[in-house]
């Protein structure tokens, strides 16, 4: 790291603090804290749906898996077309109801016993996983980033993984704390561009080396960026792992079974997407309908971004490790694990030292601290909205509202408490594949929450016994399964079902569940649905709703849509 790297690392911070302090001028209720006074329009709140989303399982985990499997994550980041889905389906339904939080959404469609069980088990849910991961995965990239950083305290040496662990949730919980939503929107906004400029150059330089480092290609000598790719598709092949780095793997394939990903990845991606606080709440911050849409909308554009950010830069590593390309540094080498395999949680760090100039690192170094830190901000501002709006004020309803925002800030402060005590013990039980770790978790919590919510929708007889009992057993059998793999071990282990596979199964047996336990109950009075479901929808609904969208938010989805359909198209045989 230069002079040059740090001044731009500096300016970045500079950059975030000025936004920090113009959003905390008005944080005097409730609504201005978690949903930033309904007032965020949709430029702001599709960037932060992006940057929300890039957390450290990208930037070490999806480059990673790009180095040792190739597209087989894929699947889960071109999800652009459940955006789409979110924005015409759900949405109009959660931003109609004026409520803050899902738990919230499911109290007005069943009762107060669904929104405390979808209540905890969601912090649960953040506080096992995805507070977790993030930090150990921000800690891992600046303990490879940044070796050199390390500070004496009585003797005691503390190196880059715990100096990167406790800024970078430091930082989060600071300012997410002190501006609530209206801070951790606009600084995504920043971020994005940010995040965008710096992982784009990763891919660039990678293409620019592997294109110029004269392997053989098609009968003459690599020399320009078009060629590089032309590498990376004859390195896959003369390596043997055309089947490994494919779309589409067999119905037996350990890790990977085409129809167990299709549905795992469907699933997983409509309650991520639909139906998660952690992304809905951004939407709910619109300041109005047409807004919030044109929000998805754009996060849709942009999520069509990860598979080329850090996955394609991970197979282009994967490409300059075997082919020993010299990159002005020296050969390029990914760090290996002690069996001798590609250590792939190292591949993105490697990357960025390795082949980026004086400048383009600090960028690229700036870049990721950005991404690191709005998905730990955004996990603290929605585990504080969970807590506050669903847990605090049910148990004391008469608080006033600037209590709501203390206690808000102070959530956020236990949450940022909770995130470090758990950094140690990431440290000593996590090994590599960061993203399939996370994808395998939340396919187990994903089901029973994507059945309710979608037959809450589309089923005016659902009642609560049947979200309570979906909810509530689904749980449980995912639970189940999770303690099965941490005691009997996972895809390499012995797994009673292949993770992906229960995915489906439980997602099957959620929705029985709540149909039989709804069928033992009466049904919901129709007067109470209005707004709540499909089949009760009365005309004042139906006007607004019309009047929220216009010929040009229905050609940029059919354009998201196809972007998807395209993309799929070109990976299904570009090895062939």
């Amino acid at each position: 790291m230069a002079l040059i790297d740090w001044l731009v690392i500096l300016g970045y911070f500079a950059l975030l603090a000025c936004v920090v302090v113009f959003t905390k001028r008005k944080q005097e209720t409730s609504a201005d804290f978690f949903l930033g006074g309904r007032s965020v329009g949709w430029l702001a709140i599709g960037a932060s749906i992006f940057a929300a989303n890039i957390g450290s399982e990208h930037l070490i985990g999806l480059a990673g898996s790009g180095a040792v499997a190739g597209l087989s994550q894929s699947h889960w980041e071109f999800h652009a077309w459940v955006l789409i889905l979110m924005s015409w389906v759900f949405l109009p339904f959660y931003y109609k109801s004026g409520v803050s939080t899902m738990p919230e959404f499911l109290e007005r469609r069943f009762g107060p016993k669904a929104r405390w069980i979808l209540s905890l088990v969601s912090l649960a849910a953040y506080v096992l996983t995805k507070i977790s991961v993030t930090v150990f995965a921000g800690a891992l990239f600046f303990e490879t980033m940044l070796p050199e950083i390390s500070i004496t305290v009585g003797g005691t040496t503390i190196g880059s993984f715990w100096i990167g662990a406790f800024a970078t949730v430091l930082l989060a919980g600071v300012y997410s704390s002190f501006g609530g939503l209206t801070a951790v929107v606009y600084t995504d906004l920043v971020q994005t561009f940010i995040i965008l400029a710096g992982t784009l150059s990763v891919t660039a330089f990678a293409l620019y080396h592997l294109g110029n480092s004269g392997v053989q290609v098609d009968g003459h000598a690599a020399s320009s960026i078009a060629d590089g790719w032309a590498v990376l598709k004859q390195t896959i092949k003369s390596t043997g792992n055309v089947e490994a780095f494919g779309l589409w793997h067999s119905l037996t394939h350990k890790a990977f079974p085409w129809l167990g990903v299709v549905v795992a990845s469907v699933t997983i991606g409509v309650w991520y997407w639909c139906t998660d606080q952690f992304i809905i709440q951004r939407t709910l911050s619109a300041k109005d309908m047409t807004n919030a849409r044109r929000g998805a909308i754009w996060g849709g554009f942009l999520k069509l971004a990860p598979v080329f950010l850090f996955l394609v830069p991970g197979m282009l590593g994967f490409a300059l490790h075997h082919n020993h390309v010299n990159v002005g540094s020296g050969v390029f080498a990914i760090p290996l694990k002690a069996n001798g395999a590609l250590n792939g949680d190292t591949v993105f760090p490697t990357l960025v030292q390795s082949l980026l100039p004086v400048g383009f690192r600090g960028l690229v170094v700036a870049g990721m601290i950005a991404a690191l830190m709005s998905s730990l901000a955004s996990l603290f501002n929605s585990v504080s909205t969970l807590f506050t709006v669903d847990v605090y004020q049910k148990l004391k309803p008469d608080t006033p509202q600037r209590q709501l925002v203390t206690i808000g800030r102070i959530t956020t402060v236990c949450m940022t408490a909770l995130g470090l005590i758990w950094v140690p013990i990431m440290k000593a039980i996590a090994g590599g594949g960061l993203y399939q770790y996370i994808q395998s978790v939340q396919s187990f919590l994903a089901p029973p929450i994507v059945a309710v919510f979608l037959l809450g929708l589309c089923w005016k007889r659902m009642n609560l016994r049947g979200a309570v009992w979906g909810l509530s057993v689904g749980f449980v059998l995912g639970m189940a399964k999770l303690g099965a793999n941490a005691i009997w071990g996972g895809a390499d282990g012995f797994a009673f079902i292949q993770d992906f596979y229960f995915s489906g199964i439980l997602l099957a047996l959620s929705v029985g569940i709540v149909v039989v336990a709804s069928l033992t109950a009466p049904a919901p009075a129709p007067e109470k649905l209005n707004g709540l479901t499909f089949a009760c929808l009365d005309e004042k609904f139906r006007q607004e709703n019309r009047a929220s969208w216009n010929k040009w938010d229905v050609i940029a989805s059919c354009v998201v849509v196809g972007l998807v359909v395209a993309a799929y198209a070109y990976f299904w045989t570009w090895l062939d």
